[in-house]
């Protein structure tokens, strides 16, 4: 008989995908605290094992660890911004490329269904489903593409910048230039255009994806400033209290 190997994967293992998926849900959003009671309900699980999963996490750079805090969803910064939405451009081109030719008539009606139906969204201007449908498309592409190796490699990076792509709040005017571009995108899939779809590809992630999450880190900051100041006023006015009142006892 011939001998088989079995393969045998660890508590912690099967919990990291459903907790990446959370995350690039929105479910939990940059900056969050990792709620690891809650997580221990939810998955029937110690916490031992819910830490190992955030650890990895953590080393795919997803999470930050911090010292007596514990687990935060991590925030995209400017920095990542230069260094990650080129190589995401880069593998979006490709996948474009490679699913082109590739693509059978059925392929094409799916994810014309699929812009369709976000169209539609957009038009009601529901957000959360747009994005949705939005982040189906471009995995279609990829599965399309027929590259385990692209794919991969798409959603390691999708994981560290998800929410600058199909989470935060867009303006009008983003939201309204990534429609034309997600439009013109169908239109060269369908004339079979592979160059072209590739490059449009490319260009909707270092233009209007970029600008995207560019305005999303100005808007934290923005948030944070305003958190900040209010703290500093609010600390200032009971120690003017004390002043005035110390004031009338010597008066």
């Amino acid at each position: 008989m011939p001998s088989s190997t079995i393969v045998r994967h660890s508590l912690h293992e099967s919990l990291v995908a459903p907790l990446r998926e959370m995350i690039l849900q929105g479910e939990l959003q940059p900056g969050d605290k990792v709620p690891e009671e809650q997580l221990c309900e939810r998955f029937g699980v110690s916490r031992t094992p819910i830490r190992e999963a955030l650890k990895v996490l953590a080393a795919e750079g997803v999470l930050q660890i911090l010292p007596h805090r514990g687990a935060i969803v991590a925030r995209i910064t400017e920095e990542q911004i230069d260094e990650l939405f080129p190589i995401m451009a880069s593998l979006e081109r490709l996948a474009g490329l490679l699913a082109c030719p590739r693509a059978s008539d059925a392929d094409i009606a799916r994810i014309r269904a699929l812009h369709d139906t976000m169209m539609g969204h957009f038009e009601r201007d529901e957000e959360a489903d747009y994005l949705r449908h939005n982040r189906l498309i471009h995995e279609a592409f990829f599965e399309i593409a027929g590259n385990a190796t692209l794919s991969a490699y798409y959603q390691q990076i999708l994981t560290r910048i998800h929410a600058c792509r199909f989470v935060v709040r867009k303006s009008r005017y983003h939201w309204a230039a990534a429609v034309e571009e997600h439009k013109a995108m169908i239109e060269a899939l369908e004339a079979r255009d592979a160059p072209r779809l590739g490059a449009l590809m490319e260009r909707h992630v270092t233009g209007t994806t970029a600008g995207i999450a560019r305005a999303f880190i100005a808007r934290s900051q923005a948030a944070k400033l305003r958190e900040a100041e209010e703290h500093a006023r609010a600390d200032k006015a009971p120690s003017a209290r004390a002043g005035r009142r110390a004031a009338l006892r010597t008066s």
